[in-house]
């Protein structure tokens, strides 16, 4: 049989007050003496008293969750340690104020649509993090309609009003491009992400620009969904090619990987005949064979600095956007010169 949580009715028995006097104290209101709330206090702790989450809900009208919705196939979020990382460094804050974090993974817009108005109807969370920003995204219009507070992972584009915590990612994709040129390469291939996310819009214009700017043919790109399994597939079209490139900036570590997998199967030194970069700076790319070229960021601290934003937005009705150290580039095993037939 389970034992029986102690009580505010336990506490005041054993400290010899009433319950109201034992409520005031446990809550840090006035009309209590200094020695008798420390002996509330003390007795509390030694019956393991913990305040009851749902009371707590029910009179103060919060949930004490925040959400996350994740629109993503649920083998691409399995294969990616960025949103474990993120959500470590966010369940590193919520544990500290008694909060819990709702996670939903949804495969599509209306499933996705359809969570946000669920967790707001039911009243299951105070505020959300909203992850994998888009061009004209509706959810800022539809958590406006909900009075849901929100904060963005990445810059929302232009006239939206709401904080954000984001990572400039365009100087690592440019900081990737140069590294590999002044390495001797000219025919740089580029495994793109999502086009409809603007982060993989945004590294995706920042190889071309970055080409561009550097007189390069910026036209051997490919697009995928970021996951592995796409990642791998457009690498194989990409060294299929009649002059195939000679090294392949990726859009994440994962791909990345992948790549670098596919080419050995293909026969491909790396670095001899291909080199190689990634994104994100996982850690599991510095123990692959050779260590993946990468351009770093930090998750945990992502995920730690978008839930005090988002906490203070709940508390205070505002909160100031953030902007965390830029991305950058990471230099280790998978880049080399290109081979020396190569023009």
């Amino acid at each position: 049989m389970a034992l029986r949580k102690p009580t505010i009715t336990d506490v005041a028995r054993t400290a010899g007050v009433s319950k109201g006097l034992v409520s005031f104290a446990l809550n840090d209101k006035p009309g209590v003496s200094p020695e008798t709330r420390k002996r509330i206090l003390d007795v509390a702790g030694d019956l393991g008293w913990r305040p009851s989450l749902s009371a707590r809900s029910l009179s103060t009208k919060t949930s004490f969750a925040l959400g996350l919705v994740i629109r993503r196939k649920a083998e691409v979020i399995s294969a990616d340690p960025f949103f474990p990382a993120f959500i470590a460094g966010v369940e590193s804050v919520l544990t500290e104020e008694g909060r819990a974090l709702v996670l939903s993974v949804v495969p599509d817009a209306t499933a996705e649509m359809k969570s946000y108005r669920t967790l707001a109807g039911d009243n299951r969370v105070d505020g959300v993090f909203l992850t994998d920003l888009r061009r004209n995204d509706e959810r800022f219009d539809l958590l406006a309609e909900l009075a849901l507070p929100a904060v963005a992972l990445g810059r929302p584009g232009p006239g939206v009003e709401i904080p954000s915590v984001q990572v400039d990612d365009t100087h690592g994709i440019a900081a990737a491009v140069a590294h590999l040129i002044s390495l001797g390469h000219r025919r740089i291939g580029h495994v793109a992400g999502d086009p409809h996310m603007m982060h993989g819009g945004r590294r995706r214009s920042s190889f071309t620009d970055a080409m561009r700017d550097a007189g390069l043919d910026p036209s051997l790109v490919i697009e995928t969904d970021f996951s592995a399994s796409q990642g791998a597939d457009a690498t194989r079209t990409l060294l299929g090619a009649g002059a195939p490139p000679t090294a392949i900036v990726f859009a994440n570590d994962p791909m990345a990987i992948a790549g670098l997998g596919v080419a050995q199967q293909l026969g491909l030194h790396v670095p001899d005949d291909l080199s190689i970069t990634g994104f994100d700076g996982t850690d599991i790319s510095g123990y692959v064979y050779p260590a993946l070229t990468t351009i770093t960021s930090d998750p945990v601290e992502w995920g730690r600095v978008a839930a005090r934003t988002l906490l203070a937005l709940i508390a205070d009705g505002s909160a100031e956007s953030v902007e965390l150290p830029p991305a950058a580039l990471l230099v280790r095993a998978s880049t080399g010169p290109p081979p020396p037939a190569a023009p």
